[in-house]
């Protein structure tokens, strides 16, 4: 998409394509709510603090796992167009040195006659710009703080961005949205849980999206990224500094007010700039390399976040705790870490140039 799409509407085609990842949790959520809802009743089941033995039954083991295997049905209603998909024109043309087939490729995906000029190919390919490589020396003083930029931004959007995702239950707990555990069955859990962070997605997750893909092209993917990582840190430091306040029953609403506009500036923000911007601004030689690198260092945050603040985010006390869990730092101390983070997000963006209207570099 990112190497077909113009220059004037690039932002919001690439956008649009991430955006449906908001689609994406918000129906997996649908799919948690349906199947433990089905669950629910078939088995009328107590609470664990009534009955520890009967809260649970074995049957529930499956309902995580008929969740999971959901989600390999879009991947395989997707495999055959994937399959029927041809490669970029950019890539055949400048890496596998074919012009004829990226002429034709191109003449099928455009719906347009058009003429392989080899002659001017071989031209652009042996030109200097063409041969240097992603270790050399070249790279590094053209492209290197680009990549130090996108890698690092991804990196700690996804500390945040998963954190957030995986200690959401943890955080409607301790300001009263959802009951303690105990006082649920296994089943009960699921269900509110889902309920929860199906809501979360569908009033901020979702919109935040398809902000970002309306205003990518007008306002640019720096200001977008910058301005997300900024607001994320705000509304963390808000929610974290007096979270007693927050926590007390009246201001719960609030709280959740709150806690939701970080998903909507995360996803109107570096969520998606960090997905859009490798895409355009490397070489088309090297862009799905530094694009994978770039992805690859966000995978690593999203490691630190989802393991990292699962921990960190128990209670101080040990009464308080989950079970098998050691004592953390606590909700109010992991958002002020979050926001910390985010914090360096801005810094790091600093590193990336703003690609808006950018012919590719190739």
């Amino acid at each position: 998409m990112s190497e077909y799409a113009n220059k004037k509407t690039r932002g919001a085609f690439i956008a649009a394509v991430f955006a449906m990842q908001g689609f994406g949790i918000l129906a997996g959520g649908i799919v948690a709510l349906i199947v433990s809802s089905a669950y629910d009743h078939k088995y009328k089941l107590p609470s664990y603090e009534e009955n520890k033995t009967g809260s649970i039954v074995h049957s529930l083991d499956y309902v995580w796992r008929i969740i999971l295997m959901f989600g390999a049905v879009p991947a395989a209603l997707t495999y055959y167009w994937r399959m029927k998909m041809p490669e970029t024109a950019r890539y055949t043309a400048l890496v596998a040195r074919n012009a004829k087939q990226a002429a034709s490729d191109m003449s099928k995906v455009l719906q347009v006659e058009l003429e392989a000029e080899e002659d001017k190919l071989q031209h652009i390919v042996e030109n200097d710009n063409q041969r240097y490589g992603l270790f050399s020396k070249e790279f590094a003083k053209r492209h290197g703080l680009h990549l130090v930029g996108t890698a690092v931004t991804w990196f700690l959007l996804d500390i945040a961005f998963y954190s957030q995702n995986l200690f959401q239950k943890d955080i409607f707990t301790a300001i009263g949205w959802i009951p303690p555990s105990q006082q649920m069955n296994a089943i009960h859990e699921v269900y509110r849980i889902a309920r929860a962070q199906t809501l979360i997605a569908l009033c901020s997750t979702v919109p935040g999206y398809w902000f970002t893909v309306a205003f990518i092209d007008y306002m640019g993917r720096f200001a977008i990224q910058l301005m997300g990582f900024f607001f994320m840190t705000v509304f963390m430091f808000a929610l974290a500094i007096p979270y007693n306040h927050w926590s007390k029953k009246d201001n719960r609403i609030g709280f959740v007010v709150m806690y939701s506009l970080t998903f909507f500036f995360s996803n109107f923000g570096p969520n998606a700039t960090t997905f859009v911007v490798p895409a355009e601004i490397f070489p088309a030689r090297l862009r799905s390399t530094c694009h994978g690198i770039s992805a690859a260092a966000g995978k690593a945050g999203a490691i630190v976040g989802a393991f990292g603040f699962l921990y960190a985010a128990q209670s101080k006390d040990p009464s308080k705790t989950d079970p098998g869990y050691p004592t953390g730092i606590g909700v109010k101390n992991s958002l002020i870490m979050l926001g910390v983070i985010n914090f360096f997000g801005m810094v790091f963006t600093l590193l990336v140039p703003e690609s808006k209207g950018n012919h590719w570099k190739s």
